[in-house]
């Protein structure tokens, strides 16, 4: 397996992670409904994370788009984590750009 991959693969592990823990963390916010945009790309995100690292495991012919499809939503995440001033949330926006990132470089 080539580095990007392997790069690519850890980046999407940590921002899975990230994401479920934002996720979590979010639940238990006083603010619900103000989270629950947050909460709702937090799920999307730590998903397609998840998929994105087994396609490139196995090496998947679509692991090239998938990345790209991963990358949009990292972002779209990012973006909407970072709005939030709570440290899971931009820990999780910081993650998630990072990943983004990685995605991009490996699908380009």
């Amino acid at each position: 397996m080539n580095t990007t991959y392997e790069d690519c693969i850890r980046a999407c592990l940590e921002c899975m992670e990230a994401c479920n823990t934002c996720y979590d963390a979010c639940l238990k916010e006083e603010d619900l409904k103000m989270m629950s945009s947050c909460i709702r790309v937090d799920r999307e995100c730590a998903d397609i994370c998840a998929f994105a690292a087994k396609a490139m495991q196995s090496n998947s012919p679509f692991a090239h788009q998938i990345c790209q499809l991963c990358a949009d939503i990292c972002e779209a995440c990012g973006n909407e984590c970072k709005k939030h001033d709570h440290d899971h949330c931009q820990r999780c926006a910081e993650v998630c750009f990072k990943c983004a990132e990685a995605c991009r470089k490996m699908s380009a």
